[in-house]
């Protein structure tokens, strides 16, 4: 049964409108605190946000939802996402609540919800969940909710967590990062992080005002940090999203390191730990072809999932392997946490540099196939392959390429957007096959 709110992220949307309208978020508080009274008889319940303007109004509405159907609400106010998802598995919180939208821009906004486990609730969950919402949405929502007054105790906790996780052997003490907090979630905890553990650091985007979250900075624009890391002749540049579930790296000289790069230095220590369970890693359809080519000569099998921690996660618990992630910097390390988690990516990350002396020798091998994603507007989203130009696009291209390259169709869970993506040897092939392929997008369902 396909579902109307929930995403690959929760529920998005612009708040003030549907499904961020105030009937909606009350009534959404009100089904997950039922929701939770019927499966565990009690409902305590953890909210945290980023910096965006609308969050402190969402979390109330939230919350009067959440109080009204019987649970106990705590707020962590402003923490990320996986701080959240790591406070909730660690205390007696039977689930925790993000508002935020990530990488979005601050009108964006969405609500996040995660299980006791510290997990996304699964697909199940969540359609038992709309059900739900759609049944109390006529219910007036509270004009005046309550305001929410932080508990700083649970920064401090998931701190301790995060400083646990610095890898033996590692010394920071001196380390010069440079951390550009995209004016986020990040944007208190992980200058604090860091500087706890004896780091030199340098803070880029900590300076949020409601609306300038992910605005020319953090991990969607990476060249203010590349250029700053150069500058302060730093070890090496972090660059988290709004929500700080994800990172990517900058090395001593500028170069940036994506996802793929992470999972390859990660992957090569947790071997040589002999950690790596099954000698596999789990990634998606856009990790880069270079990836899986060098791991293969390290006998280490790159298994795709796809695109969407959640299901990177899945296959992950399904297959019994320990590192998975994204070419984003959405990065899992399972037996530390079921959540990516950008700071505790950065900590691993910053350990394996103090120690072997630069990122770059981490990820030596790896060479990236070109690639280009477009992303096409569309007015709907029907199964990609009922569509005759664009099956007869894909199978030009596919019959082309063969085996040096890789073709990646697929809609947005957040957005209103089609997907093309082409990796193969040859520039040109690149070029001319994404735009074959958009174009057949665009001509069957474009917007």
């Amino acid at each position: 049964m396909a579902k109307e709110l929930f995403g690959t992220d929760g529920i998005r949307g612009i708040p003030g409108t549907p499904p961020l309208d105030d009937g909606t978020l009350y009534a959404t508080g009100r089904s997950v605190g039922g929701y939770l009274k019927r499966e565990h008889g009690s409902a305590r319940v953890l909210i945290g946000m980023d910096t965006r303007e609308s969050g402190p109004h969402i979390a109330s509405l939230l919350a009067a939802g959440l109080t009204q159907a019987g649970a106990t609400v705590a707020f962590a106010g402003v923490i990320t996402t996986p701080g959240v998802a790591c406070l909730v598995r660690q205390s007696d919180f039977q689930a925790g609540v993000v508002i935020s939208a990530s990488h979005n821009p601050f009108q964006d906004n969405g609500v996040k919800l995660f299980s006791h486990a510290g997990m996304k609730f699964p697909d199940a969950v969540e359609e038992q969940l709309e059900a739900d919402i759609f049944r109390h949405r006529g219910e007036a929502a509270p004009k005046n909710p309550l305001h929410l007054a932080a508990d700083g105790s649970l920064d401090a906790d998931y701190l301790d967590f995060l400083r646990s996780k610095v890898i033996s052997g590692a010394n920071l003490h001196g380390f010069r990062i440079v951390l550009d907090c995209a004016n986020g979630a990040a944007c208190k905890l992980g200058p604090e992080l860091f500087r706890s553990v004896g780091a030199d650091v340098v803070a880029m985007g900590v300076s949020p005002d409601g609306r300038n979250i992910n605005t020319n900075c953090g991990s969607l624009h990476l060249e203010a940090l590349q250029k700053r890391v150069v500058g302060e002749k730093a070890r090496l540049g972090v660059a988290f999203d709004g929500d700080a579930d994800r990172a990517l790296f900058v090395c001593e000289t500028g170069k940036v390191v994506n996802g793929d790069g992470v999972l390859l230095a990660a992957a090569r220590f947790l071997k040589s730990q002999k950690q790596l369970k099954g000698n596999r890693v789990v990634a998606t359809s856009m990790s880069n072809l270079g990836l899986e080519r060098v791991l293969a000569q390290e006998k280490i099998t790159l298994a795709r999932a796809a695109v969407g921690d959640r299901y990177v996660l899945e296959e992950m618990l399904r297959s019994g392997n320990v590192l998975g992630g994204e070419q984003s910097g959405h990065i899992i390390f399972l037996d530390d946490s079921p959540a990516g988690d950008g700071l505790l990516t950065a900590v691993k990350i910053a350990s394996l540099v103090s120690m072997h002396g630069k990122i770059e020798s981490l990820v030596e091998g790896l060479k990236d196939y070109p690639q280009q994603i477009v992303n096409v507007k569309v007015r709907s989203k029907p199964p990609l392959d009922s569509l005759p130009e664009v099956s007869r696009a894909l199978a030009e291209a596919q019959s082309a390429l063969g085996e040096n390259g890789r073709i990646v169709l697929r809609y947005s869970g957040t957005e209103q957007l089609a997907r093309v993506m082409v990796e193969a040897e040859h520039e040109a092939d690149v070029q001319r096959f994404t735009q074959s392929l958009a174009n057949a997008v665009r001509s069957s369902i474009g917007a």
